[in-house]
């Protein structure tokens, strides 16, 4: 099992390659694309999510509070 974060020039993730980019569980990605929180691209039976979309998830959480 490779346990590298995919390179930085990649365009698409799979769910896979990005939870382990955003260091949170498969199911928790699968989470946040069905309630429409993190955008993704669907060819037949294959999701993929293009890395811009996440950055913009990543810039659009919320800070914790001090």
């Amino acid at each position: 099992m490779n346990t590298l974060l995919p390179p930085s020039d990649q365009l698409q993730y799979t769910v896979k390659e990005a939870a382990a980019v955003l260091r949170y569980g498969r199911s928790t990605v699968y989470e946040l694309m069905d309630e429409g929180v993190l955008k993704y691209v669907k060819r037949g039976r294959s999701r993929r999510i293009r890395r811009c979309d996440l950055e913009a998830y990543v810039a659009n959480l919320a800070p914790l509070p001090n």
